[in-house]
């Protein structure tokens, strides 16, 4: 027994030795300066619905051009920086050899990091392509696009060099990511706003946006609970043969998805009705990956509530659950009805990008932060105090924002004036913004307390985690 676990512990750190620690710093420390950013202005302009003129009258402050921000940024800033750097730590460790061309990391940081910085800053002056998800200028479009380029072929490369022919399904979901994504960015980026125009337009921006939801955040977000469930909780993934399942049906059904969103519109019945089945469909990737990822914790509840970066995980996956449902069910005919248009697909979106996959990425954060610096988490408790603020404020904006759009939708339809039914959920609005301030102050404390665990020397005032958690 002395001589496996002597093995094992000379193959883990083998395995570190292959990760370039400063590269994903680098990385996770610009992941947690978007963090802090872009869902704060979210909470900002949530504000605006119930006290309208408390930023002032001028165009840069308002509505229209501070969602943008924060839609792109949680997106491209928050998600997206903490999943690439983590990528150049689950990268190696699951080829065996380090990330091909690892310079090459470092200026794409910088390009892609001071890139969102433009980009992001364009959209107060109004440079707006004026496409959901795709308003960035072409500039910025042609720096974001070139540098998922160039990740995709260091990460495919890696990939193809890797040392067992095995391949993890991690890295299944990793190449499919920047793959799909590069394709998307092309559609959205070169064809999309300059050669497609009317109804057209609407139809493949359907998709584009969809695609960034459905074939990259997705698949990235799996790479990340895949590789990190298994490993916060020391125990195998459940079923191998359900990872490729869902990895198959993602593929085969997500492409179709994007038009359920134009119910009701000018866009052939046809792409409509496909979108619809798709849509539905999309319940089997859902439910084979949540059934791997709950059927990988049997055996390990018991040591569940000290295991920060499971809890995060597994939240996120809850999240996932009721928030595929729910995309799922709104594109029915008879559910769009008194839905679209209301926010209750907000509460959709929310409960996905942010309670899932975000979510998914802070739980990747708390488990690679303290292993590349050497020590654990600097306080369990500030950590478990950001788990629960995040947890209890994504919770209430998903019900809220979700009661709020049926109350909407059935006034609406019940011939009630727009002005009335606006004015009958402005109490959900105010109740909405508390709950994004409580994310906002979780995620102040996490960013915290992951930069004292940084800075601490090692062992001057750490606090264990409770119930002997696996970090």
């Amino acid at each position: 027994m002395t001589d496996i676990a002597d093995r094992a512990d000379t193959r883990a750190k083998h395995l570190d030795d292959l990760v370039d620690v400063p590269l994903v710093r680098l990385w996770l420390l610009w992941g947690m300066f978007w963090l802090m950013l872009t869902p704060t202005i979210g909470a900002t302009i949530s504000s605006l619905f119930n006290f309208p003129d408390y930023l002032g009258t001028s165009l840069m402050l308002g509505f229209g051009r501070l969602r943008p921000i924060h839609v792109n940024g949680v997106i491209f800033g928050a998600f997206s920086t903490l999943f690439i750097g983590l990528c150049y730590y689950v990268v190696p460790r699951l080829c065996g050899i380090p990330v091909v061309w690892q310079w090459l990391g470092y200026p794409l940081a910088w390009a892609w990091n001071l890139g969102l910085v433009a980009w992001l800053g364009s959209l107060i002056f109004g440079w707006n392509q004026g496409l959901e998800a795709g308003e960035m200028p072409f500039f910025a479009d042609l720096v974001v696009f070139v540098v998922l380029l160039a990740l995709t072929i260091q990460f495919s490369a890696t990939v193809a060099r890797r040392r067992d022919n095995q391949l993890y399904v991690s890295l299944w979901y990793l190449v499919a990511a920047f793959v799909w994504t590069v394709m998307n960015m092309i559609l959205g980026s070169f064809i999309l706003p300059f050669y497609i125009t009317g109804i057209n337009s609407a139809a493949f921006h359907g998709l584009f946006i969809h695609y960034i939801v459905g074939l990259w955040i997705t698949p990235a977000g799996y790479v990340l609970i895949y590789y990190f469930l298994p490993a916060a909780v020391r125990n195998p993934i459940y079923s191998h043969k359900l990872s490729l399942i869902g990895f198959w049906s993602l593929a085969l059904f997500y492409p179709f998805v994007g038009i359920h969103h134009y119910l009701y519109s000018p866009i052939a019945d046809w792409a409509e009705t496909l979108a619809i089945i798709t849509s539905m469909l999309l319940i089997v990737p859902v439910w084979t990956v949540l059934q791997n990822f709950f059927g990988t914790m049997i055996g390990r509840w018991q040591g569940f509530g000290g295991n920060l970066p499971a809890k995060f995980l597994i939240m996120g996956s809850l999240m996932y659950l009721v928030g595929c449902f729910q995309g799922s069910v709104e594109a029915l005919r008879s559910i769009q009805q008194p839905t679209h248009f209301t926010d209750f697909v907000i509460s959709h979106s929310h409960l996905t990008v942010f309670g899932t996959f975000v979510v998914w990425a802070v739980g990747g954060l708390v488990y690679v932060w303290p292993k590349i610096h050497g020590r654990e988490l600097r306080s369990f408790k500030m950590g478990n105090w950001s788990f629960w603020l995040i947890t209890c404020g994504i919770s209430t904006m998903g019900i809220v924002l979700s009661a709020q759009g049926l109350q909407q939708g059935y006034m609406l339809m019940a011939g009630a004036e727009w002005l009335d039914s606006v004015v009958a959920i402005r109490a959900f609005w105010f109740v909405r913004t508390l709950a994004g301030l409580s994310m906002d102050l979780g995620m102040t404390l996490l960013v915290y307390n992951l930069l004292k665990t940084a800075m601490n020397p090692l062992g001057v005032g750490f606090t264990a985690p409770a119930h002997g958690a696996t970090q």
